[in-house]
This record gives C-alpha cells, structure tokens and sequence, in this order.
C-alpha cells in the first residue's frame, strides 16, 4: 500500500511544494532544518491544512482541498513518533503500551503486545514508569505504543534527535528489525544521513520546500 502526497502550503516566508508516491517500506525524509520535513509529516497526519492538498493512502482520500475532504487526524490511522517520546509519565510501560493498543480495534493482521514487547525488547521494563527510563528506553516505548495503534502508515519525525549517539546505535536495531518485519509505509525524517545510511528503500531530499532528489533502492 502507498501513500500519494500532492500540496502546496505557505506558512509566513515558507513555501512548500511536494508531489510525492511514498512505497511500502521505508522511505528517509532528509535535508536541513526548515526545509519542510516535519511540515510534511504533519500534512500528511492531518495535523497542519495546507491551501492545496491531495493525501491518499492506497484507494483511501485522506485529503482532498478542492473537493473539500479532509478526514481529520483521528480517522487516518497515523502512527506519529515525535522528537520527544510524549509517554504518560503517570503510566508503566505496560499501561502506556496498552494505551496504544485501545487506539484501535485489533483485526487480524495487527501485531499484538507480545510481538512489540519482543520486537522492542521491552520486557524487563514493563513495571517502570517513563522516569525511570533512559532516553533510548523511553523511544523504544512510543515506538511501541505507536504500533500497538494498529497504524496504515508510520511517521517517525527525527525519533533519535533527543536522545544521545549511544542511544541512537541502540535503537537503530530495533527500527530495522521492524522494517523486516513488517512492511507498513514509514516515513522517516532526520538531517542526518548517517541515521538512513543502508536502511532506506526510498529516499527523498528536500531543501527549502522542494524536491530536489528522489530516489528508489
């Protein structure tokens, strides 16, 4: 299933265009700050109406401004990973991983709670609440929050920017092991090549809200 992204959108001096088809697999979303990464995930997820939009996702309309649709962000299915985990600090583990998974009804296909504990390697943490987490920890967590959503698409906007290079060459196993794994459209953005090096299926370079390279493995 693939994602097809065609918008137009000016927010003050900014001016983004960006006609897109996003493969299943994983796509990099690199360039340097303020060249409209994050602007395009948030697009994408519903959380920023452009002027002119067309979002699909497979034979789904998520976005289209001159038919007047736009399903709003809690009807997309979106799994959004932030810069900063956002974990209920109140919660466990175990309940913000279940938070995830009451998101969304569970069909067939949907990785269950064992597979994400596994997968994430999260199973000595479960009794923990987010304070007691390193940073790659708590990542390791909203990652697996997300998936427990059973999302159609994955956005992760720069996972690794708060965390450290440790923690970083920690949980790039784990975002590979997932991409093997299972063949959901990620987007993955970051200004640091070395992040996608080798991992990427398809690449897409933006500078100053343009294309200016895009390529498929």
């Amino acid at each position: 299933m693939s994602v097809t992204i065609d918008v137009a959108h000016r927010a003050g001096a900014f001016d983004l265009e960006l006609r897109e088809t996003v493969p299943a697999g994983f796509t990099a979303l690199v360039g340097p700050s303020g060249s409209g990464k994050t602007t395009t995930l948030n697009i994408i997820a519903g959380l920023v109406r452009p002027a002119r939009a067309v979002v699909t996702m497979g034979d789904e309309v998520w976005a289209d401004t001159a038919r007047g649709t736009w399903v709003p962000p809690h009807r997309r299915r979106v799994g959004y990973v932030f810069q900063e985990p956002r974990l209920f600090p109140h919660f466990t583990v175990r309940q913000n991983l279940l938070y995830g998974r009451g998101l969304q009804p569970e069909d067939a296909t949907a990785i269950t709670t064992g597979e994400v504990i596994q997968l994430l390697s999260l199973g000595t943490l479960l009794d923990r609440r987010p304070a007691r987490l390193s940073g790659g920890e708590q990542q390791r967590v909203a990652l697996g929050r997300v998936l427990l959503a059973n999302p159609q698409l994955l956005l992760l906007d720069e996972p690794l920017a708060s965390v450290d290079q440790a923690h970083r060459l920690e949980i790039l196993p784990y975002l590979d092991r997932f991409r093997e794994a299972h063949r959901i459209p990620t987007i993955y953005v970051t200004h640091t090549w070395a992040e996608v090096a080798g991992r990427a299926d398809h690449v897409i370079e933006l500078a100053s809200g343009r294309v200016v390279e895009s390529t498929r493995r």
